[in-house]
């Protein structure tokens, strides 16, 4: 599926971005990343500069932490390196990683750079809901990093419920990506919540979720790509494995903010 935002006169950076919703294996790495492997060469080929994965994308969102964490240079890690290079492009997902001074482990959203270079940001709003607080240690930094002229910070799942880490970073930031494991229980709160971040922030959002089933809960995908105001440019994706597509220009986040200064009133 591909969706064109806009088409202004003079465009700025354009972001080809591969949104891949998928099914995971639950606790089984290898069989994980072997299966996404050529959906991440084929994605490359199509010209994709960016590519999400869903959060804990190679393990699925295991509360048996002992079994999925890894270090910080583990197998995961290294596999989205190794793909960054091969194909000369900017991959993202989230990985349990093990700490070197703690305990327990953390919940990291990975971003590797075509040069092999790893930009990391720690989930800091843990999922106390399910237990994520007694497993993981929350993350104490933000994120966000020039992706071909493309602002982007990055959140993993329950941070979408906390508007004021987005609000803090809004300024200066295009896109936000959000990877998920998301259950279909609550999947109208994040299909709302993804608009409403694009809406109050006049920025994209991009939302990537996983389906199938893991851990005795159902996840419905629903990944999505909203415009600064708030439209819906890639949807669709439903319950099944898919990959939407969107350009994302960044005149078009200067656009809306010139016309709609409202982020100037925000207090």
């Amino acid at each position: 599926m591909d969706a064109v935002v806009t088409d202004p006169t003079e465009p700025g950076p354009r972001l080809r971005t591969a949104v891949v919703q998928h099914d995971i294996e639950w606790e089984d790495r290898s069989v994980n990343l072997a299966a996404l492997d050529p959906v991440v060469s084929a994605v490359a080929v199509q010209g994709a500069q960016l590519v999400v994965l869903p959060e804990m994308f190679a393990t699925g969102f295991s509360p048996r932490t002992d079994r999925i964490q890894e270090p910080p240079e583990g197998p995961t890690t290294m596999f989205m390196v190794e793909q960054a290079r091969r194909h000369g492009i900017w991959i993202l997902g989230s990985v349990c990683v093990k700490s070197e001074r703690a305990a327990l482990p953390a919940n990291v959203a990975v971003l590797a750079a075509p040069d092999g270079s790893i930009h990391r940001y720690a989930k800091r709003h843990l999922f106390s809901y399910a237990g994520e607080h007694t497993r993981m240690l929350p993350g104490t930094h933000t994120l966000t990093v020039d992706v071909e002229g493309i602002r982007v910070s990055v959140f993993i799942c329950y941070d979408l419920r906390f508007a004021d880490d987005f609000w803090s970073l809004a300024a200066g930031t295009d896109l936000f990506v959000v990877v998920a494991n998301w259950p279909g229980s609550r999947r109208d709160h994040w299909r709302s919540l993804l608009v409403a971040r694009a809406i109050e922030n006049q920025a994209f959002v991009i939302g990537c979720n996983r389906v199938g089933d893991g851990g005795g809960l159902e996840y419905s995908g629903d990944s999505l790509v909203v415009d600064p105001l708030g439209r819906l440019v890639a949807d669709g994706a439903g319950a099944g494995e898919t990959v939407l597509w969107a350009d994302l220009d960044a005149t078009v986040v200067s656009e809306v903010r010139n016309r709609y200064p409202f982020l100037a009133d925000r207090l």
